[in-house]
């Protein structure tokens, strides 16, 4: 069985709705790092015993001169602390590792992955993989975008994927981040997201997905 994490009911509704029954199970944690690492390691210290991987699905804002566009469904590869460090403006620098030392860098079931990969690429859905960045606060303008697409060699920020990561790992649980790409990083301009479209779009394509990990587990 697979858990699948988002934070929003705006995002989860959609796949659970193409998903159907008996799947997979769902749990939405709230935004951000904090409520997500929260929420999943309560449900998981209660039942994680009961699923054999967690799937984190959700939107993201891609970064520009990386070829990802609008409605592309993205899978991670790493997923990266953005903005833990030392705030300059649009720039956030590491802290110095001699001193304080402090783990920016997480990496996703490099398995399940290859695996979500081969099924979508079967299913004749474009994917693309990468590094995904998890922020506190979302990038509003393209320069900080630019700036954590240059350090980390990402190609979408999101604001949760790093604490599923982190308490997937600590449960000994493979975990495969699907997003779905909502806006662009560029200076903040509303008008131009599709969020809701991007949550049908990106729900539809997973619950395809998971419905084949299912079945070939």
């Amino acid at each position: 069985m697979y858990l699948v994490v988002a934070a929003t009911d705006l995002e989860m509704q959609p796949l659970r709705e193409a998903l159907g029954e008996g799947v997979a199970t769902c749990l939405v944690t709230g935004i951000g790092v904090l409520e997500t690492a929260f929420q999943l390691t309560r449900f998981l210290a209660q039942r994680g015993a009961a699923f054999d991987a967690v799937v984190n699905f959700g939107v993201a804002g891609a970064y520009v001169g990386t070829g990802v566009q609008l409605l592309d469904l993205c899978l991670a590869t790493t997923e990266n602390l953005g903005d833990l460090g030392i705030c300059l403006g649009n720039e956030t620098e590491p802290f110095p590792q001699d001193r304080l030392p402090v783990t920016t860098t997480l990496e996703l079931d490099q398995a399940l992955l290859r695996r979500a990969e081969t099924i979508l690429a079967g299913q004749q859905v474009a994917s693309v993989s990468g590094n995904f960045v998890t922020v506190s606060g979302v990038s509003g303008t393209e320069s900080r975008g630019r700036g954590l697409r240059d350090r980390f060699g990402a190609i979408c920020e999101n604001m949760e994927g790093a604490a599923v990561a982190r308490v997937c790992a600590a449960h000994g649980l493979p975990a495969l981040e699907v997003r779905c790409v909502s806006n662009m990083v560029v200076d903040r301009d509303l008008s131009i997201w599709r969020l809701a479209e991007a949550c049908r779009v990106g729900g539809g394509k997973v619950a395809a997905l998971l419905r084949e990990l299912s079945r070939t587990s």
